[in-house]
């Protein structure tokens, strides 16, 4: 983890300087460190105003105090790909500067350029020693984490802040190294002051292999329609601005490696919400006769393969932590107004409850029939059932296969007898309680959620990026079979309709650790703004592709170091020297590769 930080106190502009031109001796030596050096730029007459620019990779934060780097930058990538990195500037101790950015040279590759704004972290992760931690002396305060869509900023004085510029390497494009140009225009805010324009090569060396779509890998994130329809102020299920926003954040998430699409047929939360997303119209005409209307799921799973997606994912049966309670079901009874089909306490196994899931099952599975949807769909018992409720969790799979024998399900669930009872079809064990279902060779999922912390694997607002990026290559050493997680763009309270700014708040309201509850931030225009995490995360699946592309064995020995989800290289340095020897090797070769494909 890098974490260069300006020192507190200054003497003038040559100790700034000084100390920028200290770091990048370090990284190199003599002239060669020198000529990298953090690019100076006096923009007005005091040598106060001199702002330094410089190139950093995707896989360090650039916080307010950052000191200046090196304008040395390579980047090494395959074909149908995306690679990523950033532009910095620290501001003079004077002025507010204009800022601009560019990328010239590159239009093959698709150069897209956004700035990394900041958002508020009030505290780091509990229970989470230094070693594992970014941002030590900057949290807490404001971290880089939203992608904003502006390639122009006013930067304030005194600050270090960064441009992000993503590449998207075709399938056709030509092997071989090349150089592209990023371009910066800085302007102080004197009267009549004058533009500079900074201009700095970027190494780009496109390696032979072509990534091929990940296989045997599943990856869903749960999203959720209610906090969208909030958050913008639209109407729920026939408004069309609704389902624009939507499809967004379908597009974003199959962008980024999600190829299983979650389907809100139900609500999934226990908390009691005036505007459920509740995709499925489930109507009570009598006591205890149930209609279904599934013109909305269509919709939805139409919308969905238009994208790309082939798999969905179904909501539970059951309430999560405990096989106790019936899902939250609403039905209108009178327009507009939204009412549960049974109170909350009743049993999860009461008459009122089964009698409903008789009449459910047969009309899903028409459905699932009708829309050729079945082979392609994860279904759900009950969400994070712990080790005492395993007895109520074989109760309700017995229901499950005596009501719908077709249905397999898949649950987050940790207690390695979950899976040595085989009670559920998928097991999904926390990363942390992974090693378990390793040892005893039960196939799996895993996730993570506002746990674990410490030395594990996850992805909040203070993971080190570098740690965030070793997620691929975990779930490929290891050996999963997919992955969840519950955030994907969670912006309300905990347990709450009470909307919250993720712009402010990124813990719902204090509840988790920062970054937990979602990846992304809502857009002005209804398009999702990724953060910085999301972006090195789909990073992180795309090098599972690369392996896999490249015929890399899980037990080669260039990945000897992963041992466990918690036990794993951390180092930006062993992830470039890794790539490295992947594009390198012959197992990368065109001859290779496409034998890896079939």
């Amino acid at each position: 983890m890098t974490n260069r930080r300006f020192p507190m106190t200054r003497v003038g502009n040559l100790l700034v300087l000084g100390v920028a031109l200290a770091l990048v001796v370090a990284r190199g030596t003599g002239a060669a460190a020198a000529e990298s050096a953090a690019r100076a730029v006096q923009l007005e007459s005091s040598p106060q105003s001199t702002a330094h620019v410089w190139l950093e990779t995707s896989l360090n934060r650039i916080f307010p105090d950052a000191a200046p780097g090196s304008t040395d930058l390579s980047l090494l990538a395959p074909r149908n790909a995306r690679a990523s990195f950033q532009v910095a500037v620290r501001t003079g101790d004077l002025v507010k500067t204009a800022t601009s950015c560019s990328v010239t040279g590159a239009d093959d590759v698709s150069p897209r350029v956004r700035f990394v704004g900041l958002v508020p972290v009030p505290h780091h992760a509990p229970g989470t020693p230094l070693s594992e931690l970014d941002g030590i002396g900057d949290i807490p305060g404001l971290v880089p984490d939203p992608l904003m869509p502006w390639t122009k900023v006013e930067i304030g004085p005194r600050q270090s802040r960064s441009y992000w510029v993503s590449l998207q390497i075709p399938a056709d494009a030509k092997p071989g190294p090349r150089e592209i140009t990023v371009r910066l225009t800085l302007r102080g805010d004197e009267k009549d002051a004058k533009e500079a324009v900074v201009e700095l090569p970027v190494k780009l060396d496109i390696a032979e292999l072509v990534v091929q779509p990940r296989k045997n890998f599943s990856v869903t994130h749960w999203w959720w329609g209610t906090t969208t329809w909030d958050y913008y102020k639209t109407g729920m299920l026939d408004d069309e601005r609704w389902w624009e926003i939507t499809r967004n954040q379908m597009q974003d998430l199959w962008d980024h490696g999600n190829d299983v699409a979650y389907v809100p047929s139900l609500f999934m939360r226990r908390e009691i919400v005036k505007r459920p997303c509740q995709l499925l119209v489930v109507n009570e005409p009598s006591p205890g006769k149930f209609e279904f209307d599934w013109r909305h799921v269509k919709r939805f799973t139409d919308m969905c393969r238009e994208i790309g997606y082939e798999k969905f994912e179904w909501p539970h049966v059951w309430i999560y932590w405990g096989v106790k309670h019936p899902m939250r079901i609403y039905t209108q009874k009178i327009k507009g107004e939204y009412d549960l089909l049974w109170p909350t306490d009743i049993s999860g196994f009461s008459d009122t409850y089964l009698n409903y899931l008789r009449q459910f099952f047969p009309e899903f599975k028409a459905f699932l029939d009708r829309e050729k949807l079945l082979d392609g769909s994860f279904f759900h018992l009950s969400d994070e059932p712990g080790g005492e409720h395993i007895a109520d969790y074989r109760k309700a799979r017995q229901i499950l296969r005596d009501l719908a024998p077709w249905l397999k399900t898949m649950d987050a669930l940790s207690d390695i007898e979950y899976g040595k009872q085989g009670v559920t079809d998928i097991p999904i064990p926390l990363v942390a309680s992974a090693q378990a279902y390793i040892d005893a060779k039960i196939p799996h999922w895993v996730y993570y959620c506002t746990s674990p912390r410490g030395k594990w694997l996850n992805r909040f607002c203070d993971t080190p990026l570098a740690k965030i990026r070793m997620s691929g290559w975990l779930f490929y050493r290891l050996g999963a079979n997919g992955f969840l997680h519950w955030g994907y763009n969670f912006w309300n309270k905990e347990e709450s309709e009470e909307l919250l700014d993720p712009f402010s708040d990124a813990t719902t309201g204090g509840a988790y650790p920062a970054g937990d509850p979602f990846v992304v931030y809502p857009g002005k225009d209804g398009k999702m703004i990724d953060s910085v995490r999301w972006e090195v995360f789909a990073e992180s699946l795309q090098d599972f592709a690369i392996l896999q592309s490249a015929g890399i064995g899980r037990d080669d020995a260039m990945l000897a170091e992963i041992k466990g989800y918690g036990d794993f290289p951390k180092s930006e340095a062993w992830i470039k020297q890794s790539i490295e020897k992947v594009l390198r090797s012959k197992a990368a070769s065109p001859a290779a590769a496409a034998a890896a494909a079939k």
